[in-house]
């Protein structure tokens, strides 16, 4: 069975750049018919917080990411602890007395040396007597994974082949002072136990799929049958990185700002491919076009202002059926479906609407500069019924009298209407508002 998990450690809020690794695993394992697990690596008890966790989940539910469980590490303490007796009775996890200024000492004298920062083993030939007197000092070790020997490799779902050498590998710590455990560990764990078919993450842990496929491997007793796949980390438009710390495009505030879900999925399940962007109201169109190969292993940029003009596109998708209870939501009652389709076009976050709303039905007055023109305008102002062409009548009488033309006839018109100078096309608009208002408008402009 397809299972597939994404597992972020809640220290702080979802940027765009998990996101995207959230929803592409979504979208892998939906295609299959598949399971999407939420995992969160709380095993951080210092830095992880619950309003992150509750957030994480509420972000992904935003953006229509349900997910069959939820599984926090914190609840699974017992599983690693377990795991790691097992892999001290193999001799593959050992103790390690140094404290951090000793190793970091010990990476400075070799990368001066022109040697890779690998640890040197230094643990294992210690003697019962020096570790005795490491504990009289109250020193707790850490524990850290022997690497064997030989070649690790798996065929990468978006890298292709990727092959390391284990020896060339540093010996990592997976059990830390306090006896918690590190992610390294927690991951394998929670992996082969959960039946993961297939891990897809960031490029920043292809290092720790090497480490974590030998960690398997030991708890196993063989190959574990899981396929991998490594994207590409996305930066921002000036190629920051992008971080969850800092609240770097995070979803919260995105959520917040306006941004429409969809927006967001549409451009992050294509970004890295070479296949085109566009936008989609559902993803159920995302689903059908969605297809891991065609990622690949360039870093794609993603500016702000692309989320914002994928937003228009997409708000210009929605159908008056699918906003009318948002409408509502937004105390906009009585809203037509000829009120959408005209200003749809027009508004950059959905709710842009409320003000859209208050030009054409609301108490509104505009100034503007060229009274005598809209005394004209007022002047020749039709009776009703209006239809189609009444506008085009209407304006053709006006610059006839008054001999203007292109903007200097119709800016001064639409501003003293709409207080904007673009917007949904007048003959349209008037429709809308109706003679009352339309004459209201042209009255308070000419006396402010």
């Amino acid at each position: 069975m397809t299972i597939l998990r994404f597992a972020p450690s809640p220290t702080g809020y979802l940027h765009l750049g998990n996101t995207r690794t959230a929803l592409i695993n979504w979208l892998f394992s939906r295609s299959l018919g598949g399971q999407f697990i939420l995992r969160l690596d709380d095993t951080d008890a210092l830095r992880s917080q619950e309003k992150y966790a509750v957030q994480i989940q509420e972000d992904l539910l935003w953006l229509g990411l349900d997910f069959d469980r939820v599984v926090r590490q914190s609840d699974r303490l017992s599983r690693y602890e377990m795991a790691a007796e097992v892999l001290k009775s193999q001799g593959r996890l050992y103790p390690c007395y140094e404290t951090p200024e000793e190793l970091e000492l010990q990476r400075k004298v070799q990368l001066s040396s022109g040697k890779p920062p690998i640890y040197n083993r230094a643990a294992l030939a210690l003697s019962e007597a020096q570790i005795d007197k490491y504990k009289e000092e109250g020193r707790k070790p850490h524990w850290r994974f022997k690497m064997e020997k030989g070649e690790i490799r798996w065929n990468d779902l978006v890298r292709g082949a990727v092959v390391f050498q284990g020896e060339l590998l540093s010996d990592p710590i997976l059990i830390r002072e306090d006896g918690t455990p590190v992610f390294t560990l927690a991951t394998a764990v929670d992996d082969l136990e959960m039946g993961i078919s297939h891990i897809i993450r960031g490029e920043d842990h292809v290092t720790n799929t090497a480490i974590q496929i030998q960690i398997m491997e030991a708890l196993k007793g063989g190959i574990p049958f899981i396929q991998f796949g490594h994207l590409a980390l996305i930066s921002g438009g000036r190629g920051e990185g992008l971080s969850k710390r800092e609240g770097s495009l995070s979803l919260m505030h995105l959520n917040k700002e306006g941004l429409e879900p969809m927006a967001i999925n549409s451009i992050l399940s294509k970004l890295g491919t070479s296949s085109p962007i566009t936008p989609h109201a559902n993803l159920e169109g995302i689903l059908k076009e969605f297809d891991i190969q065609q990622f690949g292993r360039a870093t794609p940029k993603l500016d702000t202002e692309d989320l914002w003009q994928m937003n228009i596109k997409i708000l210009q998708l929605f159908s008056f059926d699918q906003v009318e209870a948002r409408l509502e939501s937004l105390m906009i009652s009585g809203a037509t479906p000829e009120f959408w389709a005209l200003v749809q076009q027009n508004i950059t976050k959905f709710h842009d609407i409320k003000d859209w709303w208050t030009i054409c039905y609301g108490h509104k007055a505009f100034a503007i500069e060229n009274k005598s023109l809209l005394e004209v305008a007022e002047h020749h102002l039709p009776p009703e019924p209006w239809e189609e062409l009444t506008f085009k009548t209407w304006i053709d009488n006006v610059k006839e009298e008054t001999g203007l033309k292109g903007k200097d006839l119709f800016m001064p018109i639409r501003r003293a209407l709409t207080g904007k100078e673009h917007g949904p096309e007048l003959k349209d608009l008037i429709l809308l508002m109706g003679r009352p208002k339309v004459l209201h408008r042209l009255q308070t402009a000419r006396t402010q």
